[in-house]
């Protein structure tokens, strides 16, 4: 998998691009942060068998209540989407 770093002011400067890009590429962005963090930003794809999406259905109240808004409200897409 490839890794690309990138600085916060990149992210903040476009975050819709960024996002994207990370996203078309398969690779995982690591942000650098003022303080000298690291924050991994990291493409998730539908087909993998990953458990992220249940973990956070079963253990985290506000993404529970953000599901369920969500399928009641109208969809939408996303900005910069074809």
């Amino acid at each position: 998998m490839a890794i690309k770093t990138i600085p916060l002011s990149r992210l903040e400067s476009d975050l819709a691009t960024t996002l994207n890009e990370c996203a078309e590429s398969g690779q995982t962005f690591i942000v650098e942060l003022p303080n000298s963090q690291l924050v991994a930003i990291q493409p998730i794809d539908i087909g993998e068998d990953d458990s992220l999406i249940d973990e956070l259905m079963a253990s985290n109240p506000s993404f529970q209540s953000l599901v369920a808004k969500s399928k009641i409200g109208p969809r939408k897409s996303f900005p910069g989407a074809n």
